[in-house]
């Protein structure tokens, strides 16, 4: 076995690296071979060898079973945020194979203003019917601390929302076929396109990224089962009645992050804008809290969004392995300006945050003390609001009675 221990190039001494990407072992569920190299840099080279072509007929087949028996109905339905994933999706799933998708959307309250455009951009250019289920925004400020207590993240309620509505679409409406975006064997170090480790049923999401049930939530908590029942998703009985099922276009056709973004810019007004944590401009910009939530992971597990995007560059040959240290070292470490309005909304001071985050560090950093770094204020301060507050804000007459609340 090939020592792989870090070395002055990478980022934390005494962590295991990928000897191929930057992936630390403090990925969960990651796994190196005997040359330690890690499953997602061996899901790459998977990913070249596969036969596409082949995989493309399998998907058109699922497609055209679906379209003959959905009749009157809806052939699919559609997850989407807006996202450059999502956009391309329907792209595909409208222009390429002719379907009649439902979408749906969770919105998780945290809707950035590029965000909130290029989900109704995407919307008006394949003009697809749409549903939105969007949480009231006292449960989310209730959910965001028993978060980071139960699972060391800001988002559960994003997590365990965008798995369990498009379900609860598919049940009630009677679409059994739904469609997500990316493999992942693409997107995590979870899984291998030859091995999927994760099969889908109804628990899907919460093994995947929940982590824990809408009842575990309760626990301790003001929140009720009342108040999570679109977080719950329908039993495994009520989705065998209609036959629901999921697949990801990622497993079928050849999908390129890169490619894509450039292709929904140019064809169909999709806006990226600069984020945090990161050099790049298309993850995540439907979310102010993309930051917040990629800088948590940073503490507790030692690595954020640049790690995963510079170890997907030297994956596909984009950038050598020690620049993308450099740009993980400049960029992970960086505190989020939306960290003050998450700290706001869970009523969360900054060294009871900073010590939550601390009991849920895995092993590999728990006795270490991470390097962060202010950045540069790239917005006003009214900006660093979801964009529907700032638009109410804006707009909404001020009254006494407004100002007391």
């Amino acid at each position: 076995m090939i020592d792989n221990t870090s070395s002055k190039k990478n980022q934390i001494p005494g962590l295991r690296y990928c000897s191929r990407c930057c992936f630390p072992e403090t990925v969960e569920g990651i796994e190196f071979d005997e040359m330690g190299i890690c499953r997602s840099c061996v899901s790459s080279e998977q990913k070249i060898h596969i036969n596409w072509k082949d995989k493309e007929k399998t998907l058109r087949n699922i497609l055209d079973n679906a379209k003959a028996k959905s009749g009157d109905n809806y052939d699919c339905v559609i997850p989407i945020s807006g996202g450059k994933d999502s956009t391309f999706q329907l792209y595909v799933l409208t222009r390429v194979y002719k379907m009649k998708p439902l979408a749906v959307t969770f919105n998780h309250n945290w809707m950035s203003k590029t965000g909130f455009y290029n989900l109704m951009n995407c919307l008006e250019q394949f003009n697809v019917d749409h549903i939105m289920y969007t949480p009231n925004r006292k449960l989310i400020s209730q959910s965001a601390r028993k978060s980071i207590e139960e699972i060391g993240d800001s988002c559960w309620h994003c997590h365990a929302g965008i798995g369990a509505f498009p379900l609860h679409i598919a049940q009630k409406f009677k679409i059994p076929l739904l469609i997500w975006g990316e493999s992942i064997a693409d997107s995590s170090g979870k899984a291998s396109y030859e091995d999927p480790k994760i099969k889908f049923d109804r628990n899907y999401f919460t093994k995947v990224s929940a982590k824990v049930t809408p009842k575990k939530m309760t626990c301790n908590s003001p929140l009720k089962m009342k108040d999570l029942n679109m977080f719950e998703p329908p039993t495994t009985e009520e989705l065998k009645e209609v036959g629901v099922w999921g697949i990801h276009l990622g497993d079928y056709i050849f999908w390129d992050d890169e490619r894509q973004t450039e292709f929904v810019k140019k064809h169909f007004g999709w806006r990226e804008v600069e984020m945090e944590g990161t050099y790049k401009r298309y993850k995540g910009v439907e979310c102010i809290m993309q930051g917040v939530h990629d800088f948590m992971c940073y503490l507790k597990r030692g690595y954020g969004r640049t790690t995963w995007q510079a170890s997907l560059d030297v994956r596909n040959g984009l950038m050598t392995r020690e620049e993308a240290f450099e740009l993980i070292n400049k960029y992970d470490k960086e505190v989020p300006e939306a960290l003050k309005y998450f700290l706001e909304i869970s009523n969360l001071g900054e060294t009871e945050f900073y010590d939550l985050i601390d009991k849920m560090k895995v092993e590999g950093v728990k006795d270490v003390k991470l390097p962060t770094t202010n950045r540069k204020s790239i917005l006003e301060e009214s900006k660093r609001k979801p964009f529907v507050q700032q638009l109410i804000d804006e707009l909404r007459p001020q009254t006494d009675e407004n100002t007391n609340n």
